[in-house]
């Protein structure tokens, strides 16, 4: 198999689970903001369902950690394809042409 198709089916898996990633982070911190509406809509005591809001703090926490360790997850996959000789394509999901959003899926970059 070769080697920049291994790197492009890597590369996608690692944009896929930082968009999980980011996608679990906003739900997460929409459900705090949520859960904070609530008691206030309710009336409750600042202190009610105060554990469930340090729960929810500590989890958009780890998904905040788990972003940046994805990060530099990102980078060292970089380094790697370089030195495997890969080199990444300077293209983006934009047309220079035009500067219109491109959707063609053979103008991706491999790393």
């Amino acid at each position: 198999m070769d080697k920049a198709f291994i790197a492009k089916r890597t590369q996608e898996k690692l944009v896929a689970t930082e968009a999980a990633i980011d996608a679990a982070l906003i739900e997460t911190t929409q459900l705090l903001a949520d859960l904070l509406q609530a008691r206030s809509d309710l009336g409750a005591p600042v202190a009610f369902a105060d554990d469930v809001q340090v729960k929810l703090t500590e989890a958009v926490a780890a998904l905040s950690s788990a972003r940046t360790t994805m990060g530099q997850v990102h980078s060292g996959l970089v380094e790697a394809a370089l030195r495997l000789g890969i080199r990444p394509r300077m293209v983006g999901p934009y047309n220079k042409e035009n500067f219109r959003l491109q959707q063609d899926e053979d103008q991706r970059s491999v790393a």
